[in-house]
């Protein structure tokens, strides 16, 4: 059990595993790589804003954003593609409109000192509001054939979009976990007065963090506009509360400095398996979110409690290395008795 909460990717690995093993059982016939790119190909979008949510997440801060930017920055492409713009300059559009989305949620935050729930609350209905004016409310449809071709399975089952999301993946985890770069996330949330104190940028951090998740909504936002081959004028809505709930299941602390973005997708493709199994098993939509809010809430619960537990066991095994007659530790003289001996 301490293996499961020290390792969190592990855990969740395991519920990804036990939710397919029970698919299985019930039907046999969903064993095969095809049942396995089906949920992958349904979890990119959310595998990637649950990347970028870590990003902030790490340095104590969150995003309640991130859905409206996927709209505004699917509107983008699309507006860009049925206005005669080739494909990658459209997609370029896109990711520019989502940094600048970013930025200027970072710039509420760390320039004006906004509290990030506040100021992306704010920006939440501003980039809905955006998007719905763009458009005058309209549904975005008619966009190119070589759009949609992004989103069909070449090799595996995976799509040219799905290798690009497991690219960022690796790369994101490999920056984090072996740089210097990566090293100041985890150092900014953690301890913000150490972190200063040892030299890191915090603020160009927690800017960074806030552009390259504004950034990858905008990559979801392509991918969501690739995969329907239109765009409704709601597109991301409560996206925001799934990538947060993803990064909670996959280990990242909402206090920062803690988890890995390897949680995240994991955290990410058990949500979506969740919703997958109750389309394959015809269950009605509102189970969704029913049933991901109660898995969310159950690790959050057994979470606090392990913690609580593992906590207890470490204060315990603490004091008696420094106990009398302990060969691992030296003497330490109880409290109790320091104050008589003062006295």
């Amino acid at each position: 059990m301490k293996t499961l909460l020290k390792n969190r990717e592990l855990s969740a690995l395991l519920a990804i595993l036990a939710l397919f093993a029970v698919l299985v059982a019930l039907n046999p016939g969903y064993l095969s790589l095809q049942t396995l790119g089906m949920i992958f190909a349904s979890a990119q979008i959310l595998i990637l804003l649950a990347i970028g949510a870590a990003l902030v997440m790490l340095t104590r801060n969150i995003d309640v954003s991130v859905g409206s930017t996927v709209g505004l920055c699917a509107i983008a492409v699309g507006v860009a593609l049925n206005n005669g713009y080739s494909l990658p300059v459209s997609m370029l559009f896109a990711l520019m409109i989502g940094a600048l989305a970013g930025a200027f949620n970072g710039l509420l935050v760390v320039g004006l000192r906004i509290p990030a729930i506040v100021a992306t609350l704010g920006t939440l209905g501003l980039y809905r509001g955006g998007m719905l004016l763009w458009t005058g409310g309209k549904w975005i449809e008619g966009l190119p054939p070589a759009l949609k071709g992004l989103s069909a399975p070449v090799a595996l089952g995976i799509s040219p979009l799905g290798f690009v999301v497991l690219f960022i993946a690796a790369v994101g985890a490999w920056i984090l976990s072996r740089t210097a770069f990566g090293r100041d996330f985890y150092a900014v949330g953690d301890n913000l007065a150490a972190a200063r104190q040892l030299g890191v940028a915090v603020n160009r951090t927690r800017m960074l963090a806030f552009t390259l998740n504004g950034m990858l909504a905008a990559c979801a936002g392509i991918i969501f506009a690739a995969q329907i081959g239109f765009v409704p004028n709601q597109t991301g809505s409560g996206l925001e509360m799934k990538a947060i709930a993803a990064c909670v299941l996959g280990g990242i602390s909402l206090l920062g400095g803690t988890g890995t973005l390897i949680g995240a997708l994991l955290g990410a493709f058990f949500l979506t398996q969740i919703d997958t199994v109750l389309v394959l098993f015809r269950l009605p939509a509102w189970w969704n979110d029913f049933i991901a809010g109660l898995v969310l809430l159950g690790v959050l619960v057994l979470d606090g409690r392990l913690r609580q537990a593992l906590a207890r066991h470490q204060r315990a095994l603490k004091y008696s290395r420094f106990q009398p007659g302990n060969k691992g530790g030296k003497h330490v003289t109880p409290f109790s008795k320091r104050k008589k001996e003062v006295a």
